[in-house]
């Protein structure tokens, strides 16, 4: 069963640029990573969300030491207005199966 992961980043107001290339930078090899089913970044009001799908547990703890997300983490040091708010989740289909799961 695939795994959904939400993940706010939330940059120092002068950081969004610096935060959003280094996000930009790591997407491709997320992309790459093996069990990746989905790793979509958004921007808001000053904050980033990550929808992420990994096709299991297993595959989202590669991810956690995975060079691309150790990268970014650095990247990221120092620009953050506060921790990461990272939730795992489990899908709750609805409705049309298609439109109702990530």
């Amino acid at each position: 069963m695939s795994v959904v992961v939400v993940a706010t980043i939330t940059p120092k107001p002068d950081q969004v640029d610096a935060v959003r290339e280094a996000i930009l930078a790591a997407v491709p090899k997320v992309h790459a990573e093996p069990g990746c089913e989905l790793y979509a970044v958004h921007e808001g009001k000053g904050q980033f969300v990550m929808v992420e799908r990994w096709e299991s547990i297993e595959a989202l703890k590669v991810h956690g030491t995975a060079e691309a997300l150790t990268t970014l983490g650095g990247q990221l040091a120092d620009k953050l207005d506060g921790p990461l708010d990272v939730r795992r989740m489990s899908a709750l289909p609805a409705g049309d199966p298609v439109k109702g799961a990530i």
